[in-house]
């Protein structure tokens, strides 16, 4: 097996070629590339590219027992089917639930004073758990009956 894979480096050569880094390329800073990153999250998980391919309504409405129509947030029943403000919700929860786990991971530093410590830990434990269950209500709101005894 490992003649298959030198087999192709025996025949071919790499050329020789010197390359150099511009000199106006500079290497971005941890907190932009963390923006970037957490800013695509945000992005996939609120179903971007669900939304440009299905192009939904960004709200939905509903008439009521009077005949009056109301907007609604969540397309109910349906798992596989979403309005643009229902995916940015989410995924705005899911996003203040990861940066709760990113502000526990900075608690553990060991210069921080420690009344720092508890009220990050707060605060991560907060967004984590407003996360969850708002999540959890969401879903709820869009399978009624969902996790019922």
């Amino acid at each position: 097996m490992e003649q298959f894979f030198t087999f192709p480096f025996a025949v071919l050569e790499v050329p020789h070629i010197k390359l150099k880094k511009p000199s106006w390329f500079k290497q971005p800073s941890p907190m932009l590339v963390f923006s970037l990153v957490l800013f695509s999250y945000f992005l996939v998980t609120g179903g971007i590219i669900y939304d440009v391919i299905v192009e939904p309504p960004s709200v939905g409405s509903t008439t009521d027992e009077h005949g009056h129509t109301r907007p609604v947030a969540f397309m109910p029943y349906r798992v596989n089917g979403q309005y643009i403000m229902e995916g940015l919700a989410s995924s705005f929860l899911f996003s203040i639930g990861g940066l709760g786990f990113i502000i526990l991971d900075n608690v553990h530093s060991p210069t921080m004073p420690k009344l720092n410590k508890y009220l990050m830990t707060a605060i991560g434990f907060i967004c984590i758990l407003v996360s969850f269950f708002t999540t959890w209500v969401f879903m709820r709101m869009k399978l009624p009956g969902y996790l019922q005894n």
